[in-house]
């Protein structure tokens, strides 16, 4: 192998399924204004846009001062929800830590997260399931732009000094897909998250963890 890979990965949706406490969550932010929530469909599709995004979409006939109380009843609702549940606030999809393992443990493969999750969010989902030290490089919502900017995945090269050319982006929203094409990487879709993954317009598309070396194999120069 003549240099190191990065894999991205996104978490909502694709390492971890934590839609049952953002639905609760969300909920509780529009009933807090005695609005209607959004159907669920609606609500997931949104899942890896940062939370002013996320309002905007669903709750943009809003002033400001309304969407910003909303975003602080989700986050307090959301922190209380995961304080109650621990991990299986946002349990691993089936196979996902034995794939991590899997990569962590190749010497050429280095790891990183690109998430709509505040970093608070993120450092203690890391905790929760045991991941301290999995990652060379976490990219959340509090430091950069909302997907797509690239601006996470730019920054994930320059931390693991990785080439665009060596790098794979996994997720399972467009969202995730066009922040990889802007950033000039590779897109390997998920067919378990949020979105359809008809929709997703990634380079490849997997859906079980068995399949993503070989899509890696395939996107990243091995020579």
């Amino acid at each position: 192998m003549s240099d190191l890979r990065l894999v991205i990965f996104d978490v909502d949706g694709t390492l971890v399924d934590s839609q049952r406490d953002i639905l609760a969550a969300m909920a509780a932010a529009f009933a807090s204004e005695g609005l209607e929530t959004p159907p669920r469909e609606r609500v997931l599709s949104g899942v890896g846009l940062s939370l002013p995004e996320t309002f905007l979409r669903l709750a943009g006939d809003r002033d400001g001062d309304t969407r910003a109380r909303m975003i602080a009843t989700y986050c307090t609702a959301y922190a209380d929800l995961r304080q109650a549940h621990g991990p299986e606030s946002s349990p691993f999809y089936p196979g996902t830590r034995e794939a991590l393992d899997r990569l962590a443990g190749e010497p050429f493969t280095l790891l990183a997260v690109a998430t709509g999750k505040s970093r608070r969010g993120l450092d203690r989902l890391i905790e929760a399931h045991g991941l301290e030290g999995m990652f060379h490089s976490r990219q959340t919502a509090d430091d950069h732009p909302s997907k797509p900017n690239p601006a996470m995945i730019q920054a994930a090269l320059i931390d693991t000094g990785v080439a665009a050319r060596r790098a794979v982006m996994v997720g399972d929203t467009r969202f995730d897909v066009d922040m990889a094409r802007a950033a000039g990487v590779a897109s390997i879709g998920v067919g378990w998250g949020y979105q359809p993954a008809a929709g997703l317009m990634a380079d490849r598309i997997i859906h079980d963890w068995a399949g993503l070396a070989p899509a890696l194999d395939e996107l990243t120069e091995t020579t």
